[in-house]
């Protein structure tokens, strides 16, 4: 047990790291010399924190504009976006600059504003941006493509929001989605005077994502197995009677309160995504839920040791609690899938749930052998002259367990 309490905490304090190290990354990374076509020179440049993308551009205070080169690594089948978003960072709103391939070889070069996370190809189309765009092109070589824009500075102002992407994702000739992970976190507030950059995906939604994801392993991965082992091996030794109960249904109600933290939270990502269901994690999510709170209204009906009934309530409680870590472990890889982070965090996971049915495996022969001497002690005693209140004390003990 204690070893995997210091896996969860090793889970949690790396998950920190990396949201320490991401966020610090945006501001330690800076740009390389690069050329362009034309000779085009930049007065500034910074390489932007994820998808390997970098941005040139030089300032013209004089008229508020700025021309732009956005470059960032990609087949040749695949497409790339860079934007700037007005009003709030993220997609939603963004005017964007997205390069692709056309069916002759050529580059085709869009200037579109995104309204909607259910973007349709239909959707994707060559329209006028919110603010002026006096010239653009795109180009692609040597793995790369860059996008050159000259456009005016919404509102006049030198700090913007700016989107990127890059995905092979392609539909009807159109780029049409994009991977999660670092392609959600792809977003930053730039100052085209100091050359800042600040990472601005600490409030954003694939933050909340990640600990909707936190939250559900630590819950219904983690701890629900952990209060089940104490259950079924903890409480095979008589010493341990009744600490193992109360142990078992504080580790499953947290557990449980927790999941429908994360739960909920699931619930509210899935409304701002309007457009986009993940099914398979969604069906299992609402039967883990609907499983787990039957589970635990059921405790307020549990019958007594004694009573009849009590054999069948706990085949039903043992065989729901089974069930719903079965499908807690498997919606957590669901959401890795879809998540995509780091492998790491994916491999970290695995390695506690390895660890704990290792810790399960060793458990299920220590306690096998207790019963078992037990057993051999108890029919044991009437051969060396127990008396039958003695026989009937132990047979009472075989009994409770």
């Amino acid at each position: 047990m204690k070893q995997s309490m210091m896996i969860l905490c090793l889970f949690l304090s790396l998950m920190v790291q990396q949201y320490h190290h991401r966020g610090a990354a945006a501001q330690r990374q800076s740009c390389v010399a690069e050329s362009f076509s034309g000779n085009g020179l930049y007065s500034s440049c910074n390489s932007l924190p994820y998808l390997g993308a970098s941005l040139y551009w030089t300032y013209h205070p004089s008229n508020a504009t700025a021309d732009v080169a956005f470059r960032a690594p990609q087949t040749a089948d695949g497409w790339v976006a860079w934007a700037i978003n007005p009003n709030a960072s993220g997609m939603l709103g963004a005017q964007s600059f997205l390069a692709f391939p056309a069916s002759n070889g050529a580059i085709t070069l869009f200037t579109t504003a995104f309204s909607t996370y259910a973007l349709q190809p239909s959707d994707v189309k060559d329209e006028n941006l919110t603010f002026a765009v006096y010239d653009k092109r795109a180009e692609y070589g040597d793995g790369y493509y860059t996008i050159y824009a000259t456009l005016a500075l919404p509102a006049n102002s030198t700090r913007v929001n700016t989107v990127w992407q890059a995905s092979k994702q392609m539909q009807d000739g159109v780029p049409y989605g994009h991977p999660s992970g670092d392609n959600e976190l792809s977003k930053t507030s730039l100052d085209l005077l100091s050359g800042e950059v600040v990472s601005a995906g600490g409030n954003s939604r694939l933050h909340r994502k990640n600990i909707h994801g936190v939250l559900n392993a630590i819950s219904w991965g983690i701890l629900m197995p952990i209060g089940a082992m104490i259950a079924r091996y903890v409480k095979v030794f008589e010493s341990a009677d009744p600490a193992w109960f109360y142990l078992h249904v504080v580790c499953q109600f947290s557990a449980y309160v927790i999941g429908v933290a994360g739960w909920g939270l699931g619930l509210k990502l899935g409304s701002e995504s309007v457009g986009i269901t993940y099914h398979k994690h969604r069906d299992i999510a609402v039967a883990l839920f609907s499983l787990a709170t039957v589970q635990v209204f059921a405790l307020l009906m549990r019958p007594n040791k004694e009573h009849k009934y009590r054999v069948y309530w706990n085949v039903y409680h043992h065989f729901m609690g089974y069930c719903i870590m079965a499908l807690g472990v498997v919606n957590i890889f669901k959401g890795f899938d879809i998540l995509a982070p780091a492998k790491k965090w994916k491999h970290a996971y695995a390695g506690s749930i390895v660890t704990l049915a290792g810790i399960a495996l060793v458990l299920e022969l220590l306690t096998w052998g207790v019963v078992l001497k037990r057993r051999w002690r108890s029919s044991e005693k009437p051969h060396h002259g127990a008396s039958h209140g003695a026989n009937g004390y132990v047979f009472s003990q075989h009994q409770a367990l």
